[in-house]
């Protein structure tokens, strides 16, 4: 599933009143958030480096860094499709989707990779959609109506398998390579700094039950189809490197989950099984670990929560947040996204004072 601007901000509108903030537990005085910039449009992601802190905002096609007077210095501009930004010493990868007409939400896509800028300067680029293509990893899930006794089965309507569908969204370092989240292969893509992809994960099938309410979503099921399961596409969206090289993803399931609270936080183990860890989150487009701490960033949700012991609690409230990444001593940044009621932001959140590092190596 594609996940783009209008895409995420029609998508919150709709779920906000469907739905409301996850919340367990609330964090016991979470610090106030402090705002650096409100100069950004669609900042899907960030990466933090020390007191480094990249932004990748996909509304203007920019990489940029963030300066200590809350500007943000471009380093990489004219990016189509911008979405993830990561570092690993002196390498940076990002990547960037092309669609046949990017003015029109479901134009097809041509082309999404992984951008891998070397320590010298060059730019190797890994295809993801060309890989999707030869192999698409999640053909072997089935969506929709999958039970053969329910009113739905035979209709062509009810059930599919993977679709050839590449969206490149959020990435990390893992292992002196990349992951990709790539939510239109519903799949975590392992690349190489020579470009070379592999399958790490397939995400699973997300159940949500069909209600009048979506079945009118889904275009008018037959009463007969209440109660029915409908299998919808996970759409890996975070992705973070935990102890160990452990990995752990999010997911804002495809329509109609994502207007239902159904998205997801797990965790990989090293044959690609993955163990749901949190579930009933409101769209969550990031997530970041530190410690025990799994940060999250639920757009339509509380905001920035945060995982941990099984146990999901909000920390911040930060309407729109869209990305999230942690830095030195327990910072925890965030960005959100421009709407309606103002532009998109980075904060910070922490307890003690934080620098940024303002000299931009290009």
């Amino acid at each position: 599933m594609r996940i783009t601007r209008s895409v995420i901000a029609a998508g919150a509108a709709v779920a906000l009143a469907f739905s409301l903030p996850t919340a367990a537990s609330a964090v016991s005085h979470p610090p106030t958030p402090h705002e650096w910039s409100d100069q950004l449009v669609a900042p899907f992601s960030l990466a933090v480096d020390g007191h480094r802190v990249l932004i990748a905002d996909g509304g203007t096609g920019t990489i940029g860094q963030l300066q200590p007077d809350g500007s943000v210095t471009p380093i990489i501009q004219g990016v189509p499709g911008l979405t993830g930004v990561a570092t690993r010493g002196a390498w940076l990868a990002y990547g960037s989707t092309v669609s046949e007409d990017p003015t029109q939400e479901e134009s097809p896509i041509l082309e999404s990779g992984l951008n891998i800028r070397t320590p010298r300067g060059s730019t190797i680029y890994a295809d993801l959609h060309a890989y999707e293509e030869a192999h698409n990893p999640d053909q072997v899930n089935a969506y929709g109506i999958t039970d053969p006794d329910s009113c739905m089965a035979g209709d062509p309507r009810a059930t599919y398998t993977g679709l050839i569908d590449a969206h490149a969204y959020n990435v990390t370092a893992w292992r002196g390579a990349w992951l990709v989240a790539d939510a239109g292969a519903n799949a975590i893509m392992k690349v190489t700094d020579r470009g070379q992809i592999s399958t790490l994960a397939v995400l699973p099938p997300v159940p949500v039950t069909i209600t009048p309410e979506v079945a009118g979503m889904l275009g008018g099921l037959p009463d007969c189809a209440l109660g029915d399961t409908y299998f919808v596409e996970p759409v890996p969206t975070g992705i973070a490197i935990g102890a160990g090289g452990s990995v752990y993803v999010s997911t804002l399931p495809g329509f109609p989950g994502m207007l239902t609270s159904q998205g997801a936080v797990w965790r990989i183990d090293r044959t690609g099984a993955a163990t749901q860890l949190a579930s009933g989150l409101s769209q969550p487009t990031s997530i970041a670990i530190r410690g025990k701490n799994i940060s999250i960033a639920e757009l339509a949700g509380a905001g920035v929560s945060v995982l941990n012991g099984g146990q999901v609690s909000p920390y911040a409230a930060l309407p729109g947040a869209l990305s999230v990444a942690t830095g030195t001593n327990g910072t925890v940044w965030a960005a959100t996204m421009a709407s309606d009621a103002g532009p998109g932001t980075i904060v910070s959140i922490s307890k003690g004072k934080v620098k940024v590092r303002g000299h931009v190596y290009r």
